[in-house]
């Protein structure tokens, strides 16, 4: 058979596979599937969104669906979300494809890869990461990294090592190297675990030392240059107990890669004698077959974006002590800390919540933005105010993509518009609205968007002012991870040009909400008050069903809201290097 012939035989197989793949049974089952419900139960006209759905799990299904061959995207999805019209859209996408539908050929060459050095191009997040770690930058001098304690007992420092050693050969990431002209490659395997034995010292002693290195490894910021991108440390304890200390820095991986890591860490610490298992892609080709794929994206959704500019509001004007673009170095301990303020909802209170917002028509990730984004108004000068919201944006169009650590991190600024006095459901469902629009053209991430603005301007544009969902990722610390470990004690984030970082992730079954502030930045007690006032109003929404139908200032005590008036930043041009700004964590 000719090699035409071939293609034309796995291009008819690859469209009877689409088909089938896209057929009404299978799209149905897929639906159910991420709704964790039986298809039966999936009625053909409700709103998917009523029944659960969230952008997340749509990103991942329309992920799925991409991969298998079809051209249907998030915002076709989004527009008419019901089981009947996706079934439609996908049938009418596969018919539509087969013409050109063609099996993958071999890897491309990575884009802008240097075969000297083996070093390649940085992603657009790691970029501005890379930027806004270095001193002199607005809100700078600060790395951006996760810092997390395991509480647990009986942790073998020797089994832990090797442990370790099996993940850092695994995964290349987790030995990154980065140069001072912005691009990254594999180094050489180090010893990553360092052991603090604290078993004989008096107990004063030991939680003095136990909180000079959680005050240390929290804000630490390594030197990537060196490749020092990952550590881990185990302070022995008396009677047996363990606490296991773990940093990765957002240049090497993002809040999921810390789960895949763990997971992997607990695989090779619990069974030794498994080699670990070479992944069959690395994130370096990642980075070039994603940047390839979605580069006719890109350039239409910087064309919706673009069109917008002028009509963005920014970011909102808080009671700030600083002026958020005054340059800042590592020395500066008053501006380059952070403190964690943190509200957990149990497993009850969680279902309490999922239910009620399903019941209005919006997603959890949309009500909890909705009530952080009203307590920002609340201390803001204006009701309407630029967000600025991460996106996990890992392309699963390989089995093993799910696999690896890398940074795959993504972001979409939200135009947070409260003016209008809503009930607290019809002000969400607005937000929803406008979020799943910015999602749909997320190909061109806010930090272009942030540049566009800046270039306009002529003057730095920030968006310091962050909200992080992970609802519905499942928990970064998954409970066989925290069996062989330890209970999470201690987690916090931080990044350059961010000055609170609102995070929702899945914990021990329920929620936990974290505001990571930037000490220094804000007038004394406003992080706290504020942090007060959005988990009264969160725990309203759960137990209080008539709060989802009146408008939020019915629903906050005015007396301890007061909306506060703040000087406009000033608009002096600076540097060029200034323009790349860092907004998300």
């Amino acid at each position: 058979m000719s090699d035409e012939a071939v293609v034309q035989a796995r291009t008819a197989e690859g469209d009877v596979g689409s088909r089938a793949r896209h057929a009404p049974a299978a799209v149905r089952e897929a639906v159910a599937g991420v709704l964790e419900i039986a298809p039966e139960e999936l009625e053909d006209d409700r709103d998917l969104f009523e029944l659960g759905l969230d952008s997340l799990a749509l990103m991942s299904l329309v992920g799925t669906w991409r991969r298998e061959g079809s051209t249907v995207t998030f915002q076709d999805l989004t527009s008419r979300p019901t089981l009947r019209d996706w079934t439609t859209l996908l049938a009418r996408a596969a018919n539509d494809d087969t013409a050109t539908t063609v099996p993958p050929g071999p890897p491309a060459p990575v884009a802008g890869a240097d075969p000297d050095t083996d070093s390649f191009p940085l992603a657009t997040m790691q970029h501005a990461y890379w930027i806004g770690r270095q001193d002199g930058q607005p809100l700078g001098g600060v790395a951006a990294h996760f810092y997390v304690e395991l509480d647990g007992h009986g942790v073998d420092p020797a089994r832990l090592d090797t442990a370790l050693r099996s993940l850092v050969l695994r995964h290349g990431m987790l030995r990154a190297v980065f140069d001072e002209d912005g691009r990254q490659r594999f180094g050489a395997a180090g010893a990553p675990l360092t052991v603090h034995d604290l078993r004989e010292l008096a107990p004063v002693e030991s939680e003095s030392e136990l909180e000079r290195l959680r005050e240390r490894n929290t804000h630490t910021r390594p030197d990537i240059g060196a490749g020092d991108v990952f550590r881990a440390a185990l302070c022995l304890l008396p009677d047996g107990r363990t606490r296991l200390q773990i940093d990765l820095d957002m240049m090497a991986g993002d809040a999921l890669s810390l789960r895949v890591l763990l997971s992997d860490l607990r695989r090779f610490y619990e069974c030794p004698d498994e080699p670990p298992r070479e992944l069959g892609l690395d994130y370096r080709r990642y980075l070039a077959e994603h940047d390839s794929r979605r580069r006719t994206e890109r350039e239409r959704d910087a064309a919706w974006w673009r069109e917008r500019l002028p009509d963005l509001p920014r970011a909102p004007r808080l009671p700030t002590t600083v002026d958020p673009l005054t340059p800042v170095t590592a020395d500066d301990g008053t501006l380059t800390h952070s403190r964690r303020l943190h509200h957990w909802l149990g497993p009850a209170d969680k279902a309490a919540l999922l239910g009620a917002a399903r019941r209005h028509a919006v997603t959890p990730a949309a009500a909890l933005a909705t009530a952080f984004a009203e307590v920002i108004a609340a201390w803001s000068d204006s009701r309407r105010f630029l967000l600025n919201l991460p996106l996990f944006d890992r392309e699963m169009f390989a089995p093993e993509v799910a696999g690896l650590v890398g940074d795959f991190s993504s972001s979409v600024l939200l135009d947070a518009d409260l003016s209008a006095p809503l009930p607290f459901s019809r002000q969400a469902r607005g937000l929803q609205e406008r979020l799943q629009a910015g999602i749909s053209h997320g190909a061109y991430g806010g930090v272009e968007v942030l540049r566009d603005l800046a270039r306009a301007e002529g003057a730095p544009v920030l968006a310091p002012v962050v909200y992080t969902s992970a609802i519905g990722l499942g928990e970064i610390f998954e409970q066989d991870v925290q069996k062989s470990f330890g209970h999470p004690s201690w987690i916090i984030s931080q990044g350059p040009q961010v000055y609170l970082d609102a995070q929702v992730t899945e914990l021990d079954g329920g929620l936990l909400l974290n505001w990571d502030v930037r000490d220094g930045v804000f007038e004394a007690g406003v992080p706290d008050a504020a942090f007060d006032a959005y988990r009264r109003l969160v725990t309203r929404l759960v137990t209080d069903p008539d709060a989802w139908d009146r408008p939020v200032d019915g629903l906050l005590d005015p007396d301890v809201l007061p909306r506060r008036a703040v000087a406009a930043l000033p608009a002096a041009p600076v540097a060029d290097r200034a323009l790349h700004t860092r907004f998300f964590r």
